[in-house]
């Protein structure tokens, strides 16, 4: 028997490049879909009914990472990262579905620890030989309507409502850690050198990553994207590009055309999801 239908319809893709500079694309991204539910085989009672309990919906994962490093550890990195946080979240699934406030900050302490493991593996793996790797990780948990969100470095997460754009990281940078700090202006940070240098990032010499969450509503779009999106293609035109697409696809592809077509500098990496109540 079926269980029952998701509340909700979503539309999901995600999309990297090795831009036009790099020798290696050290972008890496996952979307997955992830499921706890029992499945009747035969009963007596009511079987839409027993669907109704025993279907506790899906839940969605959704990462970008952007290694550092050069040649080939830079990738290593984002891969060892991207794969120790899925491992880890699939393996915490007895949070997912739970709508107790204790659960919920159970289940954000497992993805803040998601990030922490990854860490450990990243510099146990990569950095054994005295040399450095490190990646940045975006990454987002995704329970209708709710998403929960643990960021390290300059990847970004943004969700379009209404015609507006809105950022929910914030990059850890030194540039920004000194507008912060009053010691710089928006404009000063944005075009020196300080914006390069990560503050906290997986793998790298400290990590803080930050976790927060985000109540999504019917026909809001989810971007989550590297700095090399983000590094050519201002929020206005991001704004414009999610505004205007019809499909998550489409709108990946538009984003980095467009970052290729203003340099493509860095590799760049895109995940859009458009969502939509049932009628």
């Amino acid at each position: 028997m079926s269980g029952r239908s998701e509340p909700y319809e979503l539309d999901l893709f995600g999309l990297t490049d090795i831009g036009r500079k790099r020798e290696e694309n050290e972008d890496q991204f996952l979307i997955a879909s992830l499921s706890k539910s029992a499945q009747t085989l035969h009963s007596s009672l009511d079987e839409a009914w027993l669907a109704d309990r025993l279907d506790c919906g899906r839940a969605y994962l959704l990462v970008v990472a952007d290694g550092l490093g050069g040649l080939t550890r830079g990738r290593e990195a984002s891969g060892t990262a991207v794969e120790v946080v899925a491992e880890q979240i699939s393996h915490a699934a007895s949070c997912y579905y739970m709508s107790e406030i204790e659960r919920e900050h159970e289940f954000i302490d497992k993805l803040e620890a998601a990030m922490e493991r990854a860490h450990e593996q990243v510099k146990e793996r990569l950095g054994a030989d005295g040399r450095s790797a490190a990646t940045t990780i975006t990454m987002l948990t995704l329970i209708w309507p709710r998403g929960y969100f643990v960021h390290a470095g300059d990847s970004r997460g943004y969700y379009l409502r209404k015609g507006r754009l809105l950022q929910f990281t914030r990059d850890q940078t030194m540039a920004d850690y000194m507008v912060d700090a009053g010691r710089l202006t928006e404009e000063e940070a944005s075009q020196g050198p300080l914006k390069h240098v990560l503050l906290s990032a997986v793998g790298g010499q400290e990590l803080k990553p930050s976790v927060g969450l985000v109540d999504f509503e019917d026909g809001d779009v989810l971007l989550l994207c590297t700095d090399g999106l983000t590094g050519h293609v201002p929020d206005d035109r991001i704004r414009e590009i999610l505004e205007t697409t019809g499909d998550a696809q489409s709108a990946c592809r538009q984003l980095v055309d467009e970052a290729l077509a203003a340099g493509g500098t860095d590799n760049i990496t895109a995940i859009v999801a458009r969502m939509s109540e049932r009628d």
